[in-house]
């Protein structure tokens, strides 16, 4: 087993099979209690926030304002509350967009009406005192007070106060406080909603045929708590219609039932449980042993992974300061894989380096030539040798030309190599861009003709004549007098492909795969005879590939070659 990820492996594998075999039972032994305890304020936790929902639902005909009171209570309790309709939409997500997937089950449902079976308390929907109503009884209530300050007064939930467990005959006790019996007068919204409830009992009992029956008690703040109605000596069917017409009376001031999902709020760390002392030592101990034995199994793969990492690192050292020739050994395994890696990159630098070394040769050279034909001619007009003739000018122009598309073409290899070579497409016919390029290249010395298809693609016009120009400029340059260059543009199936043809003196089948590296000439002589700076194929390759393309070169040695240039259409 020489893999660095099996060893590694199997190490986890004894160390966590020892970890769970003895760990586990203590653990399980020792949380117990915590995990009840933990269970119990989980339970507790979800209760205060079920009750702080219902009272929201029985305050708010709707849950559409619900989103910073909901937020509220989750951050309170460090849960995430989600509440949605009974299709499954959601209402309301303290968890954000982001949040987990909610559960299959909601945890309860949020009703006001429905509580266990009763409605609660806190839904008052029609009863809620007006602002003129609640300082008037509370004003009665002060003057109560002053009466008798021994006697506390309560805040029922639709804000009348009162006195708690009032029971019959009690109130003689405020006869001689000039308030009297004022403060348990019923106001006009009481009056209006329990006519409305009365109203909707009475139709009830009338749709079962209990009409004309005295079952309700009557209906005053003394003798009736509105939050708990009850009837006199009534068979079950007339308690449930009193039941049924409360609900349908406070159904439209209340929030609609909803189902509520608790979970953990996304990405906040597990609520920690406080384990006892009861077997904290033999956990210790244990953890103590197995620290050791991970320790141990540590120490030996890490002895074996570090000598070839210490090579690795020494030969990546050497390869910074220059040394391209540094190479490892690194067995078998991820490390031998990562020390051939390493090697494989070091030749590529080696091969880059002697690449770039060839071309600061090349590039000199071709500059060396004008430049040195410029400043001769120069030197010898300032020294009386030559005189300033427009010959001479006329030469010393063109030779500023060849240095001037020299540097146009290392100006656009270097944009090409860095990812900037910039692309202006448009809607053009190719046929045309073929016409412009060869009108342009005509040569009284060889027939340069065109065979054309209409072909109408989405390019550069520009780059695409620079391309196709490279191409016909090289085939004429290479084609001795008499003979003939073809220029052939057609479709085949989903792309357009330019051929350029000449029978020239063609490429030998060793020099085909170089013919678009930069400055390889077929003349390696240097000698310039036939002209041009040997990066125009190379700029060819790279605009063509920029529009998605490929160029390719079949040549015969001694009769000619063929440039294809293949585009999307």
């Amino acid at each position: 087993m020489k893999s660095l990820l099996v060893r590694f492996f199997l190490f986890s594998l004894v160390i966590a099979a020892c970890s769970i075999a003895v760990t586990a039972w203590l653990a399980s032994q020792a949380t117990t209690g915590a995990i009840r305890q933990e269970q119990g304020d989980v339970l507790e936790t979800d209760a205060q926030i079920f009750d702080e929902l219902v009272r929201y639902a029985a305050t708010h005909k709707d849950w559409t304002g619900a989103k910073s009171d909901v937020d509220g209570i989750a951050q309170k309790y460090g849960r995430r509350i989600a509440l949605t309709d009974g299709n499954g939409t959601t209402l309301v997500d303290s968890g954000g967009e982001n949040a987990p997937q909610l559960p299959i089950t909601p945890k309860a449902l949020v009703d006001p009406l429905n509580v266990n079976g009763k409605i609660d308390p806190r839904a008052v929907g029609p009863f809620k005192l007006n602002d003129e109503e609640y300082r008037t009884l509370h004003a009665y209530a002060d003057q109560l007070l002053g009466c008798n300050n021994r006697i506390t007064l309560v805040e029922a939930p639709n804000g009348r106060p009162r006195l708690p467990d009032l029971g019959p005959g009690e109130l003689s006790i405020w006869e001689d406080c000039p308030v009297g019996n004022r403060l348990y007068t019923l106001t006009v919204t009481e009056k209006a909603a329990y006519g409305q409830l009365q109203a909707l009992f009475s139709k009830c009992l009338d749709q079962r045929g209990w009409s004309g029956r005295n079952y309700g008690k009557s209906l005053t703040p003394t003798t009736f708590d509105w939050e708990i109605t009850t009837v006199d000596s009534a068979p079950p069917e007339v308690v449930a219609c009193m039941d049924s017409s409360r609900r349908e009376q406070l159904r439209p001031h209340v929030a609609a039932p909803a189902q509520l999902f608790l979970t953990s709020p996304a990405g906040d760390e597990p609520m920690a449980i406080d384990l006892s002392t009861t077997g904290a030592t033999r956990i210790t101990l244990v953890a103590l042993g197995i620290l050791a034995l991970a320790g141990f199994a540590s120490w030996l793969t890490a002895t074996q992974l570090v000598r070839p990492i210490r090579a690795l690192t020494a030969a990546t050292k050497r390869t910074a300061e220059g040394d391209r020739t540094a190479r490892v050994d690194g067995g078998s395994g991820e490390i031998g894989e990562l020390a051939r890696s390493f090697n494989a990159m070091s030749e590529k630098l080696a091969e880059t380096e002697r690449q770039r070394q060839a071309m600061v040769s090349d590039v000199a050279h071709e500059l060396r030539t004008p430049l040195g034909n410029i400043t001769g001619w120069l030197e010898a007009t300032q020294d009386g040798l030559a005189e300033p003739d427009p010959h001479l000018i006329d030469m010393l122009l063109e030779e500023s030309l060849l240095l001037q598309r020299l540097v146009d073409d290392l100006h656009d290899l270097a944009q090409a190599d860095a990812g900037t070579l910039r692309l202006h497409p448009e809607p053009i016919a190719l046929d045309d861009v073929v016409d412009q390029v060869v009108n342009a290249q005509q040569n009284r010395e060889i027939l340069l003709r065109a065979e054309t298809t209409p072909v109408h693609i989405t390019a550069d016009p520009v780059r695409l004549r620079q391309a196709l120009g490279n191409l016909v400029a090289n085939a004429v340059r290479y084609t001795p007098p008499g003979g003939e260059v073809v220029v052939k543009l057609f479709r085949e199936q989903d792309r357009a492909v330019l051929e350029v043809t000449d029978t020239g003196t063609g490429i030998a089948s060793d020099d085909v795969p170089h013919v678009f590296d930069r400055f390889w000439r077929a003349d390696k002589s240097r000698s310039r005879r036939t002209g041009g700076s040997g990066l125009g194929l190379a700029i060819t390759r790279h605009l063509v590939e920029a529009h998605g393309g490929a160029v390719s070169v079949t040549s015969t040695l001694g009769e000619g070659s063929t440039f294809r240039i293949s585009l999307p259409a």
